[in-house]
């Protein structure tokens, strides 16, 4: 990892092809019973020190004056795909509030009334919180309306032709090579005054 970064090779190339390969042939072995709980909790606690790492030897790009709250739906408890990913996107230049695991949708709503992000990002990566993910979804096109840009992500995505159309989002990133092409689209939209009037906060 040191060996890479020192020779110029993007943090989230790093994360991609390395730390999030190995998480998913972890969650395999444990689909598959060759591992116990134990072993894939301990294998999830080592890559998050090994991403901390990588983030500290990681240099940062300029600031981009955008917000994006990020995290993971309701229920959802691996959060680690997610903080690749929010991680990818701070290191890029974004103001990223990760939320982490399991955000309560009521906790999700008081956050973006308050801080009136650029973007929100979900993600989930158990199948069976799919549902959690659309409901989500739904609750802040139902208060916000089409003002606040929505960024879906994670492994449950996968069972979806289109997960952004199908889940009423305005985009769908299937890897951090994605996200940030994607994430950048969705935040030139709205203009700053008709997003913060539209999550009740003042221009």
């Amino acid at each position: 990892m040191e060996e890479g970064v020192g020779r110029g090779a993007p943090a989230s190339e790093i994360g991609l092809h390395v730390l999030r390969a190995a998480q998913r042939r972890i969650g395999e072995l444990w689909q598959d019973n060759r591992i116990g709980v134990a072993d894939e909790h301990l294998a999830t606690a080592i890559a998050q020190v090994v991403l901390s790492h990588l983030y500290r030897l990681s240099p940062a790009s300029p600031l981009i004056d955008k917000l994006v709250v990020f995290g993971c739906v309701e229920g959802e408890h691996h959060d680690f795909p997610a903080r690749l990913a929010a991680d990818a996107l701070d290191l890029a230049g974004y103001d990223v509030r990760f939320l982490g695991a399991d955000v309560p949708t009521e906790s999700l709503m008081s956050m973006i009334r308050r801080e009136c992000p650029d973007l929100v990002a979900l993600s989930a990566t158990m199948s069976f919180n799919l549902r959690s993910l659309r409901m989500t979804v739904a609750r802040l096109r139902s208060d916000f309306g089409e003002a606040l840009p929505i960024l879906v992500g994670g492994a449950a995505c996968d069972t979806l032709v289109d997960p952004g159309a199908e889940l009423g989002a305005d985009g769908f990133a299937r890897d951090t090579r994605d996200l940030i092409g994607i994430v950048g689209r969705l935040v030139s939209r709205p203009s700053l005054r008709a997003r913060q009037q539209a999550l009740g906060g003042h221009p």
